[in-house]
């Protein structure tokens, strides 16, 4: 079921209702929210719900058996492996046998030797890498003891399968959102109304911004050849908001729509295009997958305690694990070492903590330093989202190679591109000036938007460019990872 769709614009008021005036308890409501995230997440394919089920229920007897070999470290070593090797192998079949398997034939091949390597047919589970690593995190958080293994079986399955992030994150950790389904949650209105506006600003980004992009996206890779150096520029910068307006709409659906529940989400965006360097980048872009790397791969390996050559290697194996997490391809791989090449330098340099803070705090304009380096960095990320968007890696260095050779100032769009730039101008404009908020819609009490009648006009004049100019249905783009 689509965020974007008719059904789930019935099933999400009904569900509401029935969540908060019918069951009141919260182990019923835990009980409703299993049964209404199986019904949203079954909506795309029955047999999904047996995966995930699976799933969860390894990974909650996992968390029974290491509180009951409490003080025996490798029986809890041994269990802990034996479940993240298991939800791996589950991953790596439905996600990558195809791949291994044409890679290892092709490589055999190189030796002389044929092998008729078998093929799966297999249907992608939606959302598969999101929610095993959300289960990851809960028997290795048991393990670190840093949460206890809970005993309650409704509120572990309703903390995997929480419909609003179930297919494409954030991906919570269970110390965070675990908790929040084992305690009473009570309707609060004022969250309840936050989260509708960020479910609507969630939705401008994806419906008019990406969608709309999209169209464009699409005819330029697909005839990438015929077209000019800058109209290759034109489409990249496209697809650059187009991935950001499809996957931070989806973030900001998904935490509204937690909210209107009584449930905090992490926030998985940071205006990541405001960045001032590839590192701040990546503290800004799908935060939760970020500090999953960081936390469960990175530290482990010795994060930054280590000496400088193993800094830079575990630097380079969280990116290319990241590319590899988004899907069989060398492209993803290729484009998680581009960024770990990007992110080398400011290393090397002591850099890479650097620009924590919002860009131009307490200033309505950035300098013209701020400038520079918001836009050197937004061509760095536009070429890495080729690589990113292409079939092939040899589809990537050509359409770069056309891009350079073939570039030139001839200017011709079609007139639906001067439509979306102004959407993408519009949704840059706001996230701009409420870039220390939350959301693009997060209103400042002591502003003009105090007054009922200016919310109310901004409201209405979404949903009417929403309704007018929204483009074609797509399906978000990280449904496939």
């Amino acid at each position: 079921m689509l965020f974007n769709s008719f059904e789930f614009l019935i099933f999400l008021p009904i569900t509401f209702l029935l969540y908060w005036f019918v069951f009141k308890t919260r182990h019923i409501q835990n009980i409703f929210i299993v049964i209404a995230s199986y019904v949203f997440y079954g909506w795309w394919d029955w047999r999904f719900l047996l995966l995930i089920a699976f799933t969860t229920l390894c990974s909650y007897f996992s968390g029974i058996l290491l509180e009951r070999q409490e003080g025996k470290r490798n029986i809890q070593k041994l269990i802990s492996a034996s479940n993240i090797a298991l939800n791996l192998t589950i991953l790596c079949i439905f996600k990558y046998y195809n791949f291994f398997g044409e890679n290892l034939r092709e490589l055999l091949l190189l030796f002389g030797w044929e092998v008729d390597w078998v093929t799966l047919d297999i249907l992608l589970p939606v959302g598969i890498s999101f929610y095993t690593f959300q289960a990851l995190s809960y028997t290795i958080d048991v393990y670190q003891h840093k949460i206890k293994a809970t005993h309650d079986i409704i509120a572990f399955f309703a903390f995997i399968s929480f419909f609003p992030q179930l297919v494409a994150g954030p991906i919570e950790r269970a110390t965070q959102l675990l908790p929040q389904f084992l305690k009473c949650r009570s309707f609060n209105a004022t969250k309840a109304t936050d989260g509708m506006r960020q479910i609507l600003w969630g939705l401008f980004k994806k419906i008019v911004v990406a969608d709309n992009c999209s169209l464009i996206v699409n005819a330029t890779f697909n005839s990438y050849p015929e077209k000019d150096g800058f109209q290759l520029l034109l489409g990249a910068i496209f697809f650059t908001f187009q991935i950001y307006g499809d996957f931070s709409g989806y973030s900001d659906i998904a935490i509204g729509t937690a909210r209107l529940f009584g449930i905090n989400l992490m926030r998985n965006f940071n205006n990541p295009y405001f960045s001032r360097s590839i590192a701040e980048f990546w503290r800004r872009w799908h935060i939760s997958l970020t500090t999953w790397f960081r936390d469960y791969i990175y530290i482990p390996l010795g994060g930054s305690r280590v000496c400088r050559w193993k800094v830079l290697r575990n630097t380079l194996i969280i990116f290319l694990v990241s590319g590899f997490w988004h899907g069989a391809n060398w492209t993803f791989i290729c484009w998680g070492a581009f960024h770990a090449l990007l992110f080398f330098p400011l290393l090397l340099l002591n850099r890479n903590k650097k620009y924590t803070d919002v860009v131009a705090s307490g200033r309505l304009l950035p300098n013209l330093k701020e400038i520079y380096q918001m836009l050197c960095t937004f061509f760095l990320v536009v070429i890495g989202w080729i690589i990113f968007r292409a079939e092939s890696i040899s589809q990537a260095w050509d359409y770069v190679y056309c891009m350079i050779t073939k570039f030139t100032l001839q200017f011709n769009m079609p007139i639906y591109g001067y439509k979306t730039s102004a959407f993408i101008l519009l949704m840059l404009f706001t996230e701009w000036i409420t870039r220390q908020r939350t959301h693009g819609l997060d209103i400042k009490p002591k502003s003009i938007f105090r007054y009922r009648i200016v919310r109310w006009i901004i409201y209405y004049g979404i949903v009417l460019i929403i309704l007018q100019w929204g483009g074609k249905q797509e399906d978000f783009i990280y449904f496939q990872f």
